[in-house]
């Protein structure tokens, strides 16, 4: 087996990295030049070294998996935080909700309205998800351990 810093990555290696970049560029630890480079370097990696020397410099989380010792150290709830965090499509099904509503919309008030209540529907939503996300991430970082 090959060692563990030329094993490939895939998408969701440099998904994690790129948003442990944006975290700590939202710290303040990188200007927008560094974070700019790191992610244009972050998806021209190829292997979990590629990506160990990208974020070497900063402190955990990296995006890269921790070495199994410090895996048996850390908090259950932290990989509840982390799987929730890189949970891909939405919570409910917007998009056929908001497709029913416009059909039934279109056959009673006419395709224009439909479509215009769908997309205030969708904005309303958009915004409302919004709001909770960044006070979710604000709540989850005052909860967070310190160092």
């Amino acid at each position: 087996m090959a060692p563990p810093d030329e094993i490939r990555i895939g998408d969701a290696e440099r998904d994690a990295v790129m948003v442990a970049l944006h975290d700590h560029f939202a710290e303040g630890r990188l200007d927008r030049t560094e974070l700019d480079e790191r992610l244009e370097s972050v998806l021209a990696a190829k292997t979990r070294g590629d990506l160990r020397t990208l974020v070497r410099d900063l402190p955990s989380p990296t995006g890269l998996p921790e070495p199994a010792a410090d895996q048996h150290r850390r908090p259950a709830h932290h990989h509840r935080h982390l799987a929730h965090r890189h949970r891909h499509g939405p919570v409910f099904p917007v998009f056929p909700l908001l497709f029913a509503a416009f059909l039934v919309l279109a056959f009673t008030a006419g395709p224009g309205t439909g479509l215009l209540v769908v997309l205030q529907i969708a904005l309303a939503v958009w915004v409302l998800r919004a709001v909770l996300l960044a006070f979710g991430i604000r709540r989850a970082r005052r909860h967070a351990p310190g160092p």
